[in-house]
């Protein structure tokens, strides 16, 4: 008998097991629509939630021209506007899995833009 090979949810788990992505570099990496990809991220949510050894992070979206951060967001999306200038410049959010012992903490830190723009 052949060994079972692993579902889509547990392939993204290992895949963000210490290791930020956003859904558009899961889907590449496991040929799949980015839709079905957040679809999958829901359930992923709540396997982890149910382990005290992991912990379900994400890095929040940003929008590129005023630098607003979508940090109360709880939809599993990438917004499509920025709530203040409006515009639909706006990053992808990244998600990864924390264990126990990880080192990736950069979802307590905020994030600063590289350049302020406007300031001459």
């Amino acid at each position: 008998m052949l060994p079972q090979e692993r579902t889509a949810r547990q392939r993204i788990m290992e895949l963000l097991t210490d290791t930020p992505r956003t859904t558009e570099q899961l889907a590449r990496m496991l040929g799949l629509p980015a839709r079905q990809v957040e679809e999958h991220l829901v359930h992923v949510v709540k396997t982890v939630a149910r382990d005290r050894s992991r912990r379900f992070r994400r890095d929040p979206s940003v929008c590129l021209e005023c630098g607003f951060m979508f940090r109360d967001r709880t939809r599993l999306t990438r917004p499509s506007r920025c709530p203040h200038c409006r515009r639909e410049g706006i990053s992808s959010p990244r998600y990864y899995i924390a264990t126990e012992g990880s080192t990736h903490n950069d979802s307590d830190k905020p994030r600063r833009k590289e350049a302020e723009k406007g300031s001459s």
